[in-house]
């Protein structure tokens, strides 16, 4: 079942009412194949980068990531597509009951996310706690705007990036924390470069994830960031903020020689895209206020090359 022959059987909104109407529920419990191209087609329309992403990974674990990221975009828009935080708030609720009840009587689940994301669960005996720390982050989203130190910023990212990372690796047969906490690093930087990243179209929402005890440090205002005033206070911010972040991404990235060589170049991959964004940010002289930094076309094919190498280097030694 297509998402476009899914929408048409879609009677009603059940308990995600208010939400973005691609997500409905459908009227009948659609079958395990049937959901599985729902997530498919969604990962695939949703994310230009998720066919990369997975070729990279081993074949037999692709499904599984389909309705992992399916659960992760549904659960991203309920919360990021709706104006209104108390309805936003309200449909990740409902969405979080759908979850428990994927848990405790998936036999009850209508939802095509849910259909293919029991078989993921059931195969990898995936915690529960893992996809429940996303909604705590999207829930968070919808009442605090502003962080105030890099601390509070590390705890949004435990529940809003890492849990990701650990799904990754739990599907892929790692279980060990000593890898968790190094995925949590990785994680953690990649966020923390597309905050750097997005300090412009964050703040046009009427956000900030600067943190403000380092813009009171460097003497940067939140006024500055309105006016997209640039200056050597606001450069030297940038600066540390970047070479902190790349210290951890790093740090993180040792976990890319202690998985298999497919999966390590999957990984790979991911770190070296959070270096090209802190490069892109570095090359305009950290001034992310005048246009936001991208990472180009040419970089993104060196860094596909790379990892296609490590991912023969693993299938061929």
């Amino acid at each position: 079942m297509s998402v476009a022959t899914f929408n048409e059987h879609a009677l009603g909104w059940d308990s995600l009412g208010d939400g973005p109407a691609e997500y409905r529920t459908p009227a009948e419990r659609p079958s395990l194949e049937q959901a599985k191209v729902w997530c498919r087609e969604l990962a695939t329309s949703h994310y230009e980068n998720f066919h990369v992403a997975t070729f990279f990974l081993p074949k037999q674990v692709k499904p599984h990531f389909e309705s992992i990221y399916a659960y992760c975009r549904v659960s991203d828009d309920l919360g990021d597509e709706v104006s209104d935080p108390q309805t936003a708030t309200r449909l990740l609720d409902a969405w979080g009951g759908m979850l428990d009840e994927c848990y405790e009587a998936p036999e009850r689940s209508r939802h095509p996310v849910f259909v293919a994301l029991r078989e993921t669960i059931v195969a990898h005996d995936v915690p529960r706690e893992l996809f429940a720390r996303l909604l705590q982050a999207f829930r968070q989203d919808q009442v605090k705007t502003h962080f105030e130190s890099l601390g509070e910023l590390m705890d949004y990212s435990r529940d809003s990036a890492n849990p990701v990372g650990r799904l990754v690796l739990w599907v892929c047969g790692y279980r060990e924390e000593s890898l968790g906490l190094l995925s949590d690093k990785v994680c953690t930087a990649l966020q923390l470069a597309n905050f750097w990243q997005d300090v412009v179209e964050d703040d046009e929402r009427g956000r900030r994830y600067l943190p403000g005890d380092a813009m009171l440090q460097y003497g940067v205002t939140d006024a500055q960031i309105h006016e997209r005033v640039f200056t050597a206070e606001f450069w030297r911010l940038m600066q540390s903020l970047v070479e902190q972040t790349r210290m951890m991404l790093h740090d993180g990235g040792r976990i890319s020689g202690l998985v298999d060589k497919e999966l390590g170049a999957t990984l790979e991959l991911f770190r070296k895209g959070g270096d090209a964004i802190l490069d892109a940010i570095e090359a305009q002289g950290f001034d992310v206020l005048r246009q936001r930094p991208e990472v180009s076309k040419g970089k993104k094919a060196r860094l596909l090359a790379g990892a296609l190498v490590g991912k023969m280097r693993g299938m061929f030694s």
